[in-house]
């Protein structure tokens, strides 16, 4: 197995406040975290130094086998899929969804006059029917709904074969049945042993799509838990994470959580 992704004793200040305080953190290209953590406790800081956005104030982190402050972070990004609401906002809405996939080719976010090869088209295409978006390539983007502009993200994300795929709540704002579509199509991608190392924020762990293998728990910029999903997303450490008990089921590897009465 080889890391993929790496901090040592990571530490990360704004106006004189730790947001990340001494994180250590290995991720194997095996492996697919889930990153769990209430509101400020440093979930976004850490996707921003994992995509090589953002550098750590003290310790390192090493992305793909190469040290942030060492190396070309252009070149690198090139080796990174994320999808994050951010992302999306910047797509145009005019595009096509099959565009949309496409232009992840060249790293852009609007079709101009790139050339594109048959190879990269039938990519495109055969990634937009593994999420499920055949019938929508034609379609403009800023038509699609929530759950659908969702998948045309990962699809983009997936096109140039990452080495690392990271997911900022993939899950947010969609309705009921959205959601579930989605999860079982990410339960199913992070079983496959031919996709890459998998990191993915969310809020809820009735939101962890079976198939995930381990979880971060940080609370306010530390690391309350980190390891295989079974022996680190429990009700002791849930209650260490957010400030209150809980009582946690898994069923069928989904996980619910309640607050005690």
């Amino acid at each position: 197995m080889v890391n993929v992704l790496r901090f040592t004793d990571v530490t990360y200040v704004r106006d004189r406040r730790p947001i990340l305080d001494g994180i250590d953190w290995a991720v194997e290209d095996s492996e697919r975290w889930v990153i769990l953590g209430p509101n400020g406790a440093g979930k976004t800081t850490l996707m921003k130094l994992a995509t090589a956005n953002d550098y750590p104030t003290t310790g390192s982190v090493e992305v793909l086998d190469q040290r942030l402050g060492r190396v070309d972070i252009f070149e690198l990004r090139n080796r990174i899929g994320f999808v994050s609401s951010a992302t999306g906002r910047r797509l145009p809405a005019s595009e096509t969804v099959r565009d949309i996939v496409l232009t992840a080719a060249y790293g852009v976010e609007g079709r101009w006059n790139e050339q594109y090869d048959d190879v990269d088209v039938r990519q495109a295409e055969r990634i937009l029917a593994e999420w499920d978006l055949a019938d929508y390539v034609d379609r403009a983007y800023g038509t699609l709904s929530d759950g659908e502009r969702k998948r045309a993200l990962i699809a983009r994300a997936v096109m140039t074969d990452p080495e690392m795929l990271l997911l900022d709540e993939p899950s947010a704002s969609l309705d009921l049945g959205a959601r579930e579509r989605l999860l079982q199509m990410l339960s199913g991608f992070a079983q496959s042993p031919h996709s890459p190392a998998m990191i993915m924020v969310t809020h809820h762990v009735e939101e962890v799509p079976p198939g995930f293998t381990h979880a971060l728990l940080l609370r306010d910029g530390r690391a309350q838990a980190a390891g295989p999903i079974a022996e680190t997303l429990t009700a002791a450490n849930l209650e260490a994470t957010f400030g209150m008990p809980f009582e946690l089921s898994v069923s069928n590897g989904r996980y619910a959580a309640v607050a005690k009465p």
